[in-house]
């Protein structure tokens, strides 16, 4: 493959799955400026969490439990929740539940599209390895932002009690999935698939039951059909 095939094989997948969730929003779509930003902030924070990760790396060594759900999965997770919550947490662009999934996954994607293109130009990936790549670590990151916005979300418009509670899910959550995932690939060298298509179906299943929740906590779903009466 050549170099731009490679490239474009690699960004693809991120853009995709960023205007699958895009267009999931059913009732106030996201400016496209303010989405594109975020994804640009998912891409700059990518070397800064790589050079964190070596340094952990380096200092802890790299049992696979600690790798997955504390060098991968923590880190990762956090350098996104952290961008997200003072960057667009308090904006006034985030004005409905499912808002926090839009950003959540542009962040996500940002980073999982660099990530994608780093590993393909230097591991001089083929295109079947991209697709594995596209299924599973790309898809996850995905899956793993819906989750992260769905509580932000939540967060933001729920009652100022169960704030702190629904920030720190909106943390821990991902952070879980994300090093049961790294974990998976690490430690089942034999039969991996076997463990991870099933937990691939039901992260899914489990993100697209937050999608429709968050639409239906939407405050323009009311003004929507009133509008639909109206006409």
């Amino acid at each position: 493959m050549e170099w731009w095939s490679i490239i474009t094989a690699a960004i693809a997948p991120g853009i995709a799955l960023l205007v699958y969730f895009y267009l999931k929003d059913l009732y106030d779509a996201e400016p496209i400026s303010m989405v594109a930003r975020v994804f640009l902030y998912g891409i700059l924070i990518v070397f800064p969490t790589m050079v964190v990760q070596r340094a952990l790396v380096l200092g802890l060594g790299e049992n696979n439990l600690l790798f997955a759900f504390g060098i991968t999965g923590f880190v990762e997770e956090f350098v996104k929740w952290f961008v997200l919550y003072f960057a667009m947490l308090k904006h006034t662009a985030f004005d409905e539940p499912y808002d926090g999934i839009v950003y959540a996954v542009s962040i996500s994607m940002g980073f999982a599209t660099l990530e994608n293109v780093i590993y393909a130009l230097f591991n001089h990936f083929s295109l079947s390895a991209l697709m594995f790549r596209a299924l599973l670590p790309v898809s996850g990151h995905a899956l793993f932002g819906v989750m992260m916005g769905y509580y932000m979300g939540k967060a933001k418009f729920g009652t100022p009690s169960e704030k702190n509670k629904l920030l720190l899910f909106s943390l821990l959550v991902p952070v879980f999935w994300h090093g049961l995932f790294d974990f998976i690939l690490l430690q089942v060298t034999n039969n991996w698939i076997w463990f991870m298509v099933p937990l691939m179906v039901y992260l899914w299943l489990r993100s697209l039951s937050k999608v429709q929740r968050a639409n239906a906590r939407s405050p323009f779903r009311l003004v929507r059909r009133e509008e639909e009466i109206k006409s």
